[in-house]
């Protein structure tokens, strides 16, 4: 799974970045990092969607002695799903290395969940079973990949419409 997900125009943005700064206009420039923050946006939504309703199931415990199985509820009370989903970040670029971005910011996580996106991206989640590092329980987020699929859905949308921002601005710029 890819840290990131970036929309960069290379040579046309890059020009185009060149031209605005030539042009001087600073609120040319906040017009377009709006619109391309903007553009982005739709995938970010996306992308916290999917992992708000990623189905993860587990194996399960069976009963021993014809008793109820074991479990109950969790013992934190953070929810797993919204605070990945909460991670889930744009940032918007528009000096050297014009466009945006979409990414995981690692920063947002609880320490002890840093690496859990890319954990369910690849679909099996080893774990202690309430902190019990002598007994793991195994769950699966199927379908697995919700980063790469999420990603492969908006990016040709997000693509579009960072070439219409581009080609409006340089219709306004000759």
């Amino acid at each position: 799974m890819p840290d990131s997900v970036r929309i960069l125009g290379t040579g046309q943005l890059l020009t185009l970045a060149a031209r605005l700064r030539a042009a001087g206009g600073p609120r040319l420039r906040q017009n377009i990092a709006r619109r391309v923050r903007r553009a982005a946006e739709p995938l970010q939504r996306d992308l916290q969607q999917a992992i708000s309703t990623q189905p993860m199931r587990s194996e399960g415990r069976t009963a021993r002695g014809g008793r109820v199985p074991h479990g109950g509820p969790s013992p934190t009370t953070r929810p797993l799903r919204a605070t990945l989903a909460n991670g889930v970040r744009i940032s918007v670029r528009m000096g050297a290395q014009p466009g945006a971005r979409v990414w995981m910011d690692k920063s947002r996580l609880p320490p002890d969940l840093r690496n859990m996106p890319w954990v369910i991206n690849e679909g099996r989640i080893r774990h202690p079973v309430f902190g019990n590092r002598r007994r793991w329980a195994t769950q699966y987020a199927r379908p697995f990949g919700w980063w790469d699929r999420t990603v492969q859905r908006g990016l040709p949308r997000m693509r579009a419409e960072v070439e219409r921002i581009r080609d409006d601005v340089r219709r306004d710029l000759e």
